[in-house]
Formats: C-alpha cells, structure tokens, sequence
C-alpha cells in the first residue's frame, strides 16, 4: 500500500513529517475516521494501467473506505425515483439517507487535502465544509421561499448536537466507564457556551422587539435590519473564533494525540489519495449533495403530508439526525471509549458553527437574494434554543461527566422533539407573501387612521 501512495506523496508535494501531519487535527477529524475501514489494495496495485489503478484506488478509498458504504445505492435510486416519477416521499427518504455517506466523505475529502495544504488551511476548511449539507440545504430552501424550513432544520441541528448527541454521549460514557469518574477539558466548552450564549441573545432580540411592537406590520421592517445587523455582528464572532481556534489558541481544540492510534486500526498518519484528486471528488461530492438537498426541500411537505406529520417536526429531528449521522456515531463511539474531549468538540463545535456561521450567513445569503429572511425564529423555537443552551452551560461547568447528565439532556431532547411533533404549525412558502400582507395590513391601519381623523 505504501509503494502505490509513494508517488503521489511526492507528486503533490506533502507537506512536514508525519507528526506535523497529525498536529492540528480536530475532534470532527477524529470523529469522522472512527467510521473509516482500511482498503485493501492489493487487487488494485495489480492493474498494468497507472491511471486506471489510480483511479480505481481512489475509488476504492472514497466510495468503500467508510463504514457506511452501504448507504451510496440510495443515491441513484434517489435519482431513478426522481426522474420515473415515483412516490414523492420515496424520494425525500431516498436523499436523506443518501446524504448520510456524503457527509462524512465530505470530511474525509477535506482532512485528505489538509495534508497538502497544512493545518491552518485545513482547519478553515474543515470549518468552512464542516456543516455543508446543512448549508446546501438552507440555501436550496431559501430559493425557493420555503423559510421556515430553513430555520426549523438549522434550529434542529443545533438542538440535535447539544441535546442528542451531547446527551448520548455523555449517557454511553458514563455507563461504560461507571467505575470510574470521566473528566474532559472545560475550557473549550467555555469558550463554546459563550458563543452559543451570543447567538442565544442575537435571536432573542428580533423576537422580543416583533412583541414589543404594537402591530406585526409596525416592526417587520425594523425586524429585518436588527436581523441582518446581528448576522453581520455573529459572523464577526465566527471568524474571531477560527483565529482563536486555528492560531492564538490551537492547543485547546486539537484531538489529543493518543486518541489517533484508534483500537480499529486507522492511522491517518499519511494521506491515501492525492491533492488534485481529492480536489475533484470533493467538487463532485459537493455536486452530489446538492442535488439531494434540492430533492429533499422540494418533497419535504409532500412527505409530510404522505406520512401525516409535521413538517417543523421532519425539519428539525428528522433531518438533522439523519444527515449527521455518521458525525454523532463518530462522537459516542469515543465518548465510550472515555475520550469526551473529542465527543465534546464534535458536538459543541458543530452547535458553535451552526449558530454562528451558518445561520447568519443564509440571512446575507438570502437578503443578497432579495429575500426576507430574519432571526425571528418564533417563541416556540427560541424558548426551546434558550433552555437547550443554559441545559449544556450547566451540565458542563465542573469539568466532570456521569450518565445522569447524560440522561437529563437526552430527555429533554425528547419533550422538545414530543412537542414539535404535535406542533401543527402551518408552513408559510413565500416569505414575501407574508411581508406583503404585513405591509397591507398596515395601509389598511393608516386608511382607518385617517377616515377617524376626518
């Protein structure tokens, strides 16, 4: 295996030794290979042809190097159901189990070209492509008008990693490690808490100002620019945090180094595909992913409705789980093996990039588009973001961890996802069709206001 990578290693020009390779790795690097298997390449390392042996070994590497391979037949399925007009919810189901796979092979791919690149621009890398489903997604949802999808999926994504599968994690640790006491780092949880606790307070705003505001039409417009100032002001704290993360402060979110030689016998110590290979598989997997997004957001009510539940309930469990899933296997598969600092930064990290990148940025995204999109996320949603968020704070502010805290979050997880699914909430498609009628609503106001005048 060594003798087929050889060439490539000094084709693409790696970069420092192995150690230097490993330095900077990240909780979301670690927890991603711990669902990787090693190819076999002996078959491959047989073929006469060097470019078709090196494109069967990247094949082999990308598409069967994972644990969840099994899952890639879904996407063509997806495709096939799409094009020969099959049930709409058989679609929706299709691509979201084949976004599953994608995600994780979106994070291999990115560390793959870390290598080459260096730690620094591997890290804003992985924190750029570390969320791009949900990304794709929104902005698939925001194109076509359908904003409260956007928001009750990121919502759920960030309920998801703080309750779920911080909740999980910390339940399988402390059953598998009863005996003795699990400890973790706290000052990375800080440092996340606090932002969370930002983005926490930049969606509370809107809310509590629509409610102050004597009519809904009065403060739609007041609303949008407080949104779009706080968005600009959240994605500041994003890339203040990515200079404290990657340069000032690396030590404290780098995976600890006895965690990488992994019990199933995956050791990235060198890369396994090329730069520019790695490059294009990471364009056409981001392709991929597109296309499924764009199944899921248009056949997500008709889903929906096939399946008699709510769409805020599929938005924000349903997606969520299912499209990180290999990401929140990854965090409990270590959080059973008493490494809760890897566990912690994949779930925490994940809220953080969520709450403070990707949520703020669909709202840029959306007015560049000429869309109205603000971080009003409605009493329900923001109540159950707050309690979520002052939940974690207080579970993790000792340092130490049992299952009890564990169960806690993980029932609450429960009765928010309860509350939801019996939440009727009806789906407003066209977000400027609600502001139009706001604005109506307000002529109609200021034409009464006139006839008492006279």
């Amino acid at each position: 295996m060594a003798s087929l990578h050889e060439p490539w290693l000094v084709e693409n020009g790696l970069k420092g030794s192995s150690k230097e390779i490993r330095h900077g790795r990240t909780a979301h690097n670690m927890s991603s290979s711990s669902l990787r298997k090693k190819s076999d390449l002996t078959l491959v390392s047989k073929v006469r042809y060097a470019m078709l042996r090196q494109f069967l070994a990247n094949l082999q590497e990308v598409i069967l190097g994972t644990k969840l391979s099994v899952l890639f037949p879904a996407i063509p399925l997806a495709i096939v159901a799409e094009c020969y007009g099959f049930g709409r919810p058989w679609v929706f189901a299709l691509s979201l189990l084949g976004l599953t796979p994608l995600a994780e092979r979106v994070s291999f791919l990115t560390e793959q070209i870390a290598y080459y690149t260096g730690p620094t621009v591997g890290g804003l890398l992985n924190a750029t492509c570390g969320n791009a489903t949900e990304l794709i997604i929104a902005i698939f949802a925001i194109s076509q008008h359908k904003i409260d999808v956007v928001k009750y999926s990121l919502l759920g994504s960030v309920l998801s990693n703080l309750l779920l599968v911080l909740g999980t994690s910390l339940f399988c640790g402390g059953i598998a490690n009863v005996a003795r006491e699990q400890k973790y780092d706290r000052r990375q949880a800080d440092v996340n808490s606090l932002l969370l606790l930002l983005g926490l307070l930049c969606h509370s705003l809107p809310l509590l100002f629509r409610m102050s505001g004597a009519s809904a039409a009065l403060t739609a417009d007041p609303t949008l620019q407080l949104s779009r100032a706080s968005s600009i002001v959240m994605l500041i704290a994003y890339v203040s945090y990515i200079v404290f993360q990657l340069f000032t402060h690396r030590q404290l979110f780098e995976a600890p180094e006895e965690a990488e030689g992994d019990d199933d016998g995956i050791s990235e110590e060198e890369p396994v595909i090329g730069f520019w290979s790695g490059f294009i598989w990471l364009v056409g997997m981001t392709v991929v992913i597109s296309l499924l997004s764009e199944y899921v957001v248009e056949t997500i009510e008709d889903a929906s409705d096939t399946w008699g539940i709510s769409v805020s309930f599929i938005s924000i469990i349903l997606l969520p789980i299912v499209g990180n899933a290999a990401e929140h296997a990854g965090a409990i598969i270590f959080a059973f093996k008493n490494k809760l600092d890897i566990s912690l930064g994949v779930a925490l990290g994940s809220a953080t990039q969520i709450s403070m990148f990707v949520v703020p940025l669909c709202v840029l995204v959306s007015w560049i588009m000429g869309i109205n999109m603000d971080l009003n996320f409605n009493l329900l949603e923001t109540g159950s973001l707050a309690l979520s968020i002052i939940a974690v704070a207080f579970t993790l502010q000792d340092g130490t961890s049992h299952y009890m805290k564990g169960l806690v979050l993980l029932l609450l997880y429960i009765v928010i996802g309860a509350c939801f699914f019996v939440s009727k909430t009806p789906l407003s498609k066209d977000t400027r069709t609600k502001y139009t009628s706001q604005t109506r609503e307000l002529n109609l106001l200021l034409t009464q206001s006139s006839e008492l005048d006279k």
